[in-house]
């Protein structure tokens, strides 16, 4: 069970890391965060934490 919560929270960080990043970068009009650039740095920080949460949760799970 605990491995699944792990791979849902790294996938939905890997999401909303990306939306960030795009926002910042300008790709997604329509936000306070468009043109920002402080998303653009944050964005892909949030990206890289959930591909580790998400890789956790896989390699656990693969060990049970």
């Amino acid at each position: 069970m605990k491995t699944t919560v792990l791979v849902v929270v790294g996938v939905v960080l890997v999401l909303i890391g990306a939306t960030w990043t795009l926002q910042g970068l300008g790709y997604i009009k329509g936000s306070v965060m468009t043109d920002v650039t402080l998303w653009a740095v944050i964005g892909p920080i949030v990206v890289v934490i959930g591909l580790v949460v998400g890789v956790l949760g896989i390699r656990r799970r693969s060990t049970l």
